[in-house]
């Protein structure tokens, strides 16, 4: 792993019924999402086709981020190697991201089932997406680190979203997640109505690190389902990087727009 650290262990899952679920056996798995599946049949939030978590031809409608794209913040480009809110100086903490897709439709309408419709069959090919598009330059790090939700915000939801792709993720790239370094202690107010500034000042101080003894020196990868401003993403980074980390990189599902937003003031 990054820096000849040791690789670090995995945390013990939490206790919630999607933990629970992933420490069943395949077999026993695999019969209750059969069961699932008769019960409540899946649609595929793109196109409404019942039977099918996500079909293969939204999937195919997926517009897949590559090159040219900013080298720090990975948002598509025309010419070019820096977006112009890079160039003014988005990032401080977070080295670079990375995503896998532009956030549009059907991404869109398959993100908000997954993530407000606790529709979370849909973690699996959405990760197994972000796998396929995964750079290989990101591999190098000593630990997955899903965003972390508000204690108030996982109980209202019942999953983190984030973690739920971070798991997948950790399966086929066997590279640990490690869900108990990095906690979010304050409650923001959601970030879609908001300006740019507005997003970094809501994320002032939203998250911090549990113990820096496992973070000193150490390379993480950041994992959230949209990156929008990445005013998230470097709050998250600012807590590791203030706690010793070596290197902070992020990759997300989707990538939403943000190039109109004014930063000029800061």
């Amino acid at each position: 792993m990054a820096g000849g650290v040791e690789k670090l262990g995995h945390p013990e899952p939490g206790h919630s019924h999607l933990a629970f679920t992933d420490r069943l056996p395949q077999g026993i798995r695999w019969y209750l999402e059969a069961l699932a599946d008769l019960l409540f049949p899946p649609q595929c939030p793109g196109c409404g086709r019942v039977g099918v978590v996500l079909c293969d031809t939204c999937l195919a409608h997926f517009e897949a981020i590559g090159p040219p794209y900013c080298r720090k913040c990975g948002q598509p480009l025309e010419e070019g190697d820096l977006c112009s809110m890079c160039r003014r100086g988005r990032f401080h903490h977070l080295d670079w991201a990375r995503s896998a897709a532009v956030f549009q439709s059907p991404l869109r309408e398959a993100v908000h089932d997954f993530k407000y419709q606790s529709n979370t069959r849909l973690a699996e090919p959405l990760a197994r997406y972000m796998e396929d598009h995964l750079p290989a330059e990101i591999l190098d790090v000593d630990a997955l680190i899903p965003v972390p939700l508000h204690p108030k915000r996982h109980r209202e939801r019942g999953y983190n979203q984030a973690a739920l792709l971070a798991r997948h993720l950790s399966r086929a790239t066997h590279i640990p997640v490690r869900e108990d370094i990095l906690v979010r202690v304050r409650y923001t107010r959601p970030q879609v109505n908001l300006g740019f500034r507005e997003r970094i000042a809501n994320m002032e101080g939203a998250f911090a690190v549990v113990d820096s003894a496992p973070v000193r020196g150490r390379s993480f990868l950041l994992i959230d389902d949209v990156m929008t401003s990445g005013s998230t993403l470097e709050a998250c980074a600012r807590a590791l990087k203030e706690a010793g980390a070596a290197r902070v990189i992020a990759y997300t599902l989707a990538r939403a727009s943000f190039l109109s937003l004014d930063i000029s003031a800061r």
